[in-house]
């Protein structure tokens, strides 16, 4: 895991602020912070198209290179502009190898499960990640979970699903449902009457023009 984690060259910024962060993204940088371990915040400098790199293929856990020292640590969260879509700033929190941390791993439903191909089965499946406790050494980028064997009727609880390595411990409740298939229900059809019982009744039309009484005919002439 040493010599795999990826290296970030980091430098310490000695002004903090939107404009400032702004300056620094014209110029190629990534504004980001790095906490932890009973230190001082430090916001650094990153080189954006090294970092973003690395961030878009899933990497978590890196090796940063700040003031010639190098320290391990672990991406936590990532601002994006008002758009959404463009990262514009990064936190990391440092971490020794040896640690445990809490995270999250997003499933993904391998496999064709052999109930959908009855007429009105759906496959649902209500949560997409799991969350878990683990050395930082095993962060997951994903879990499978395997659904071809599922019939209508089957569920899979989290607790059920076999972790990637067994020093790892499930946090999400073991009895969450996961996936499952299920019938879907029929909408009645509609019967097609009408509002009348008997069809007798005609409706009133507002809009027709009333005759005129007696009394108005006078107001006339």
């Amino acid at each position: 895991m040493h010599e795999d984690a990826p290296v970030l060259n980091a430098k310490l910024r000695d002004r903090v602020g939107s404009r400032y962060a702004k300056r620094i993204r014209e110029t190629g940088g990534l504004p980001a912070v790095v906490y932890g371990h009973k230190e001082d915040p430090q916001p650094v400098t990153l080189e954006a198209r090294e970092a973003l790199r690395f961030i878009s293929r899933g990497e978590k856990v890196f090796s940063m290179e700040l003031d010639g020292k190098k320290q391990f640590v672990l991406l936590k969260d990532l601002g994006y502009d008002y758009l959404g879509t463009n990262i514009i700033h990064a936190d990391f929190a440092r971490v020794d190898l040896n640690e445990r941390v809490d995270t999250r791993a997003h499933l993904k439903f391998v496999g064709e499960a052999k109930g959908l191909k009855k007429a009105g089965a759906v496959l649902m499946h209500p949560v997409n990640e799991l969350q878990l406790n683990c050395l930082v050494t095993n962060l997951p980028d994903q879990i499978e979970v395997d659904v071809s064997g599922m019939d209508v009727g089957d569920v899979i609880h989290a607790g059920e699903i076999e972790l990637p390595v067994k020093t790892m411990k499930l946090l999400t409740d073991p009895d969450t449902v996961v996936v499952q298939i299920i019938m879907k229900a029929e909408e009645p059809e509609s019967t097609g009457e009408a509002a009348s019982v008997d069809g007798s009744a005609e409706p009133e039309v507002l809009t027709a023009k009333k005759e005129a009484s007696g009394d108005d005919e006078k107001k006339k002439d």
